[in-house]
């Protein structure tokens, strides 16, 4: 029987090492609970929107978290673009 090997670094990938709570925390922050409705159609940002509802709705729908994480993605490549020192 062989062990689970661990999981390799991804220093290149971005959502390694990152909680869904951390996520969703971000995008809050930077978008606002309306602006997360809008971009991402889900209930669980647009009717009585919290961290805890939107983790448990996430946790079990994979769509809608493939959504989440990519527009974390594309918030991190802007965040990226617009800070980018003598460019």
């Amino acid at each position: 029987m062989h062990e689970a090997s661990p999981p390799t670094s991804q220093p290149k990938n971005p959502l390694h090492g990152m909680t869904l709570e951390t996520i969703v925390r971000a995008l809050e922050a930077r978008y606002g609970w309306a602006g997360l409705a809008e971009r991402i159609p889900v209930r669980c940002f647009s009717h009585e929107p919290s961290v805890n509802s939107s983790l448990k709705f996430l946790r079990k729908t994979p769509w809608a978290r493939e959504k989440v994480e990519g527009l974390y993605l594309f918030m991190l490549r802007e965040e990226k673009r617009t800070n980018k020192p003598g460019a």
